[in-house]
């Protein structure tokens, strides 16, 4: 499971002190019908008019302090941040075999998981904040959803993929996307490759699809994951960066 490091939380304390240290973070119920979720918000009171509100989807083993601490980072730029959840509080998630089979229930049933990101969605309207203009992103998993997101056709002003698992399912293309994407992708990606990244990018670009793409030389799979075997400080400042710069523009 992922946990943010020393390194991690210096940065977040910093960002917070910049944006008078009053951020509040804490967990967000919701549900779907019988099925109940729970996500992270985070936001900064003094901040009189929040800039937008950024969905936060989550890598394969669900909401953990890695999303927490991306949100509250979020959070002092000023930003409403909804680290939101597709898996549900009684799906068991408790190392690779529960992560394989939670996100291979919404791979293999595209309705369900369009479902799950439409109830996160609309869940957004309840938080602090949560009424101004939105962007998604995600990182692995997560990324992945914000492409089925994006696909679904859903109203948003930005859809964005650190790492994301970039395949077209079948019978899908990128006609419906109301927004810009953008992409952030290791050149070493072992789990979606280059050729997978030029395959997005055709496709988006024959749908006349704004988009962008940096691609971190070297970078594998996991580059912003801190701790993680895959982790790159200089992608993962990049990719932040570009991140930053993207929601100045589209928010």
């Amino acid at each position: 499971m992922k946990r943010p490091t020393l390194i991690a939380a210096t940065m977040l304390s910093l960002l917070a002190t910049t944006a008078g240290a009053q951020i509040v973070s804490g967990p967000f119920g919701y549900s779907d019908g019988e099925t109940e979720f729970r996500g992270h918000v985070a936001h900064n009171p003094a901040v009189e008019e929040p800039r937008g509100v950024v969905l936060i989807v989550h890598d394969w083993d669900g909401v953990t302090a890695y999303e927490e601490t991306r949100a509250e980072m979020l959070a002092a730029q000023g930003y409403t941040a909804f680290a939101v959840d597709l898996f549900g509080t009684e799906t068991a998630l408790d190392g690779g075999e529960d992560y394989r089979a939670a996100t291979g229930a919404l791979y293999g049933d595209r309705d369900l998981f369009r479902a799950r990101l439409r109830a996160a969605i609309d869940a957004a309207a309840e938080i602090p904040g949560g009424d101004g203009a939105m962007v998604m992103i995600g990182y692995c998993f997560g990324g992945a959803a914000v492409l089925e997101a994006a696909r679904m056709g859903v109203e948003m002003e930005g859809f964005v993929s650190f790492h994301g698992g970039l395949d077209l399912p079948d019978g899908q293309d990128y006609a419906s996307v109301t927004a810009p994407v953008q992409l952030f992708h290791g050149s070493a990606d072992p789990v979606s490759g280059m050729g997978d990244l030029a395959a997005l990018l055709d496709g988006l670009q024959e749908a006349g699809v704004s988009h962008g793409a940096e691609v971190f030389g070297g970078a594998r799979h996991s580059f912003t994951v801190w701790g993680s075997d895959d982790y790159d400080l200089a992608a993962d400042r990049g990719s932040w960066s570009g991140l930053l710069a993207f929601l100045d523009r589209v928010l």
